[in-house]
């Protein structure tokens, strides 16, 4: 029975050392987001949750007035998904559709997180929007 218990609990002494890991990377990875987009401002207008075609798209970038020459971007975030289903999920909700007004070039950008594999994966395509 003693046996039985070590065993439990260092099987959850490493559980939460997982959790705790895991959410200290989240922690990281929203800081780098949000310090990113501090910076993107200059360029871009940034909108979150932006309604587009059918659904909302997770974050795009609208270059600003002063800064045509830099390309919209519009991004799909997933967790443990195909990345190819973010990028596909941008083209079949027409998510482009958001930025009618928008011409020139458009990056589709899709980024995944694998939980088990704690791999982040991303895929950029792009396209001219006329």
């Amino acid at each position: 029975m003693k046996g039985e218990d070590k065993y439990t609990q260092k099987k959850l002494l490493k559980f939460f050392k997982t959790i705790v890991i895991s959410r200290m990377f989240i922690i990281i990875i929203l800081l780098l987001i949000q310090f990113a987009f501090y910076f993107a401002r200059e360029y871009y207008a940034v909108v979150r949750e932006l309604p587009a075609g059918k659904g909302f798209a997770d974050i795009v970038f609208i270059p600003r007035p002063y800064h045509q020459d830099k390309p919209a971007v519009i991004m799909e975030l997933k967790w443990n998904k195909n990345v190819q289903g973010a990028i596909a999920q941008i083209k079949e909700k027409q998510y482009t559709d958001a930025l009618r007004d928008y011409h020139g070039n458009l990056l589709l950008a899709g980024i995944t997180y694998d939980r088990d594999s704690k791999q982040h994966t991303c895929v950029i395509e792009k396209m001219i929007k006329e």
